[in-house]
């Protein structure tokens, strides 16, 4: 095998992008490399006030299509991937890049957390995972990958992470049973924890920006991960390089995840 064999490659395959909000949300990084990479790709943005943001990233992606897709309202899931079986007639990857919980609730403590809140929490960062991966399966007939993002908070206490530490488990915890039942029609389903990045999203948190300090301040590499990087990850997973691997957390946080408190 030669070098050139070695690279990884998504020439040909076609996948699913939920979750850009702007040029600094990690899904535009993924979705970056996924086109680099050969990979086509469909868009989506939440509502009429993301739109003026992501439909101009979509368009330098040279994305397949360009579609509104809000998780809480019925049928708009469906038609992505309604168009995706019109566009393609199949579907080799998606990213699931969802996570939102009302502001009150996310930066309350657990202990207060509303149960209105907390539904909306899981329904959109996690049960929204399963929804995806039930319409995706008859679509991978060669079978495919689906990944989602975590953060270390799913598994440990993390100053300011609160309610979405539960939340977050639940989606890792998802991803191994999802993995499970489908890993015999050659679907693959990963989470991928990176380290703190500065999205939209995580300025929800609070202390996020010290917290940002103080994990590359003691991770090993003392390198701040880029949403690049990230994608740089999330390509291998839905290349055929990956294809022995499935169920797996994958962090990439430069180490932080191995030190102690």
């Amino acid at each position: 095998m030669n070098v050139k064999e070695c690279v990884v490659s998504l020439e040909g395959k076609v996948g699913l992008i939920f979750g850009i909000a702007n040029e600094d949300s990690i899904a535009y990084g993924v979705a970056k490399v996924c086109r680099d990479a050969g990979a086509e790709v469909g868009v989506t943005y939440l509502n009429e006030k993301a739109e003026p943001y992501v439909r101009p990233l979509a368009e330098g992606l040279q994305s397949a299509f360009i579609m509104p897709m809000d998780v809480q309202q019925p049928g708009q899931l469906e038609a992505v991937f309604e168009q995706a079986k019109r566009q393609w007639g199949r579907l080799d990857f998606l990213l699931h890049a969802l996570a939102y919980a009302p502001l009150k609730d996310l930066r309350g403590r657990l202990v207060d957390c509303s149960q209105e809140g907390w539904n909306i929490a899981m329904d959109i960062s996690v049960h929204s995972f399963i929804r995806m991966a039930r319409l995706a399966e008859p679509l991978m007939l060669g079978g495919g990958s689906l990944v989602t993002l975590s953060y270390l908070g799913g598994e440990r206490v993390i100053r300011g992470y609160k309610m979405m530490g539960p939340v977050k488990a639940a989606l890792q915890q998802t991803t191994e049973y999802l993995a499970a039942e489908l890993g015999g029609k050659g679907i693959r389903v990963h989470t991928i924890s990176p380290g703190p990045i500065l999205t939209r999203a995580a300025t929800g948190l609070a202390e996020f920006e010290s917290l940002l300090r103080e994990v590359y301040s003691r991770a090993p590499e003392n390198i701040p991960v880029t949403i690049e990087d990230v994608g740089f990850l999330a390509a291998y997973l839905f290349s055929d390089r990956s294809k022995s691997m499935t169920g797996n957390l994958i962090y990439i946080d430069s180490g932080f995840n191995i030190m102690g408190d």
